[in-house]
């Protein structure tokens, strides 16, 4: 019986010089979250020349929390309550929009002066019914702070939750498992079934799932009570995502919610100006039509 309930193939959009594969939320009929998870994007690979970049203008977000995590290049965060911070590859920004919260992401000045690259991944989770409308605030956490486990040609990086009897100081609100898992040719890893639901992204070609090629772009949905070995036959790179549900979940543009009503609200409080403003930034992105 294979291991895998859903092959997800990502959608990919061009924004304008990089692409973004969006694997969640997905247009099939495969699960629209993965434990908490329910927005996973994979941003690059991408080089921009001099004077271009990244320029995502302010916008909102609300009852979720955004994890951002790079391989390569720089991204410089603002939101609106103060935060400034350039994450680089290895690091954790971790956003929890709560009640709500306004943020931009941009390509910081140094590296647009030169030729720049960006790839990384962006994930939303959804926080538990009590923890919707919380206060919004942001953390940091740089690449020394992230642990991981290395053996046999097998490096595993926990950006969030627990495994392998390892803790990521990153601050949760339900069970959750988000690994960077990185094999050399021949290595091999049983993946944590601690968690009901889980899945596995294909960073680069060159995995196996239980001895099956998985080809590159791939997000991978596994059975929960099927033992899971990734394995490669070249340098490769994944990315193991999972959790417990938190419930359903509504999702409208930037804005996600157990309450029909709530995303209403957002968007005429977006619309009419009344979330908080990003500090020395005068531009944001327009509530969409329909």
């Amino acid at each position: 019986m294979s291991p895998i309930l859903h092959l997800i193939e990502p959608h990919t959009q061009d924004l304008g010089g990089f692409q973004v594969r969006r694997s969640l939320p997905h247009s099939t009929q495969s699960p629209s979250m993965v434990g908490p998870f329910i927005f996973f994007d994979h941003i690059g690979p991408a080089t921009f020349p001099p004077g271009e970049g990244l320029d995502v203008r302010p916008h909102p977000h609300i009852n979720l929390a955004t994890v951002t995590y790079l391989f390569d290049g720089a991204i410089s965060h603002r939101d609106s309550v103060g935060s400034v911070q350039e994450i680089r590859p290895g690091a954790v920004n971790w956003m929890t929009a709560g009640r709500g919260i306004v943020h931009s992401e941009r390509t910081p000045a140094g590296d647009r002066a030169v030729t720049s690259t960006l790839h990384g991944i962006q994930t939303w989770v959804a926080l538990p019914d009590a923890h919707e409308e919380t206060d919004p605030w942001f953390k940091h956490h740089p690449a020394t702070e992230i642990p991981a486990v290395e053996e046999a040609g097998v490096s595993a990086r926990i950006i969030a939750g627990q495994a392998f009897g390892k803790a990521s100081p990153v601050k949760v609100f339900s069970p959750m498992l988000y690994l960077d898992v990185q094999l050399g040719a021949g290595a091999s890893l049983e993946l944590p079934s601690e968690v009901s639901e889980r899945a596995l992204y294909s960073v680069t070609p060159g995995l196996q799932i239980n001895d099956k090629p998985l080809e590159q772009y791939r997000f991978a949905i596994l059975a929960s009570d099927a033992t899971v070995t990734v394995s490669a036959t070249e340098t490769a790179r994944c990315m193991v995502v999972g959790g417990e549900p938190v419930g359903d979940r509504i999702k409208w543009w930037n804005f996600v919610s157990s309450r029909p009503e709530r995303i209403e609200q957002a968007k005429q409080d977006w619309k009419n100006g009344r979330f908080p403003s990003v500090p020395d930034e005068t531009e944001w992105i327009p509530l969409p039509e329909g």
